[in-house]
Parts: C-alpha cells; structure tokens; sequence
C-alpha cells in the first residue's frame, strides 16, 4: 500500500456534515488544537469498510502522526479494529486534518489555550415531534428537577418543551411519548429558545409567531 492511500476495502466518513446537523451534541476539535499537531501526537478519525455487511462497518480509531503535509495526516494506525478484517494496527494511512475528530497529545506536551465549549448534555423531557422536527419548540418551561436517578451522567436540567397541539395528538396516534434526552439534543432540531436556556426554575415561554420569539407568560 502506497502511503496516500488507506487499505484495500477502507474508507473514511466525512464528520462535517454530522457536526453541521448536530451542533450542539457533535463537538469537532478546536482549530487550535488542530494546529499543535505534530509528530508523535494522535488523532481520530471515522474508519469504513466499504463492502459493508458487517456487524459494524463503521469505527472510530486513533492514528498515531509521523507527519503532517498540504493538510493530511501520514501516521500508522494506533489500535487494532474490532470488526474490521480489512485493517489492522500498524497500517500505514493518510487522512485529511478536515475528518479528525478527536486529538491527543504525546506525553508531557500541553494542551494549547482553545475558547471555552459550553456544553448541554443536560437532560429535559421533550416531545418527540420537537425532536424529529414535525414541529417547533411551541411551549418551554422550566420546573424544578426530578427525574434524575442515581447513577445518572447528566441531571436533569428540569426544561420540558412541548410541541404545537396538533403535533402532540399526532404523536399521540403513532404511541410516541415525550423523551426524556440531552437538551443539546433538542438544540439540535431547533434552537430558537437557546437565549432563555439560563431562566430560572418557574419560568414559560410560548412561541409567538406574529413577533417570532418567546413570550415569557405570568
């Protein structure tokens, strides 16, 4: 295999337009981090057997960088596959700096200053039509949290957003409830409420078309 080429059967997925349609849950590395590449130092990338058919045709797996040229990555592959025959550690691959989607950094390097990510893997119980985009963000309050469990990654960041009247008797007649998800989740199908993320326990907004914004209701 020459060494600006990927094995036989193996190709890399684009994260870019994963990232643009879920921007809120599908975190890219920062531009700076991107920059402080360089040899020795790792990065991820999204590796696919093209044939596909198997129990996973998809990984994610880290590359270890020899050097870095014109916007590629040459590094040999840092971690056996879990179900990919086509490829093992210690190929040799080139990939472009555009479908990293994670860095690490060789021992005792530090990581570069990068601007600060807000987060929201916080959970809120929503409506599945808000979700699968049959309908806006119609009616959004804010209680005080209780359905976290213990164990529970994330808590519950007490938001419940409800869709129009007409999508919830829709999801209604197909037997789809409210979920209880990530509020980046939400973000990502609509994000016209992020300005009133931070109101407080006891606050509603509802969607008014005629101003298109939020009216906060007494």
């Amino acid at each position: 295999m020459s060494e600006i080429e990927l094995p036989p059967g193996i190709a890399l997925n684009d994260p870019r337009p994963i990232a643009a349609s879920a921007r809120y849950t599908y975190e890219m590395p920062f531009a700076e981090e991107i920059e402080a590449l360089e040899p020795e130092d790792g990065v991820k990338a999204i590796f696919r057997e093209t044939a596909g058919g198997r129990e996973f045709d998809a990984e994610r797996m880290w590359v270890t960088i020899e050097r870095i040229e014109d916007g590629f990555v040459f590094g040999k592959l840092d971690n056996d596959p879990f179900d990919m025959p086509s490829m093992k550690a210690g190929d040799p691959v080139r990939l472009p700096l555009t479908h990293v989607i994670a860095v690490t950094f060789k021992a005792g390097k530090a990581w570069p200053d990068t601007p600060y990510r807000r987060t929201y893997w916080e959970r809120c119980l929503v409506d599945a039509c808000v979700v699968e985009g049959r309908s806006y963000a119609d009616y959004i309050y804010r209680e005080v949290p209780e359905m976290a469990e213990d164990g529970d990654k994330y808590p519950d960041s007490g938001w419940r957003i409800r869709g129009s009247e007409e999508m919830i008797e829709e999801d209604k007649r197909l037997d789809k409830g409210p979920l209880y998800i990530a509020v980046g989740k939400v973000l990502n199908a609509d994000d016209r409420w992020l300005h009133l993320i931070d109101e407080g326990v006891g606050t509603a907004f509802q969607w008014d078309a005629a101003r298109s914004d939020y009216v906060k209701l007494e």
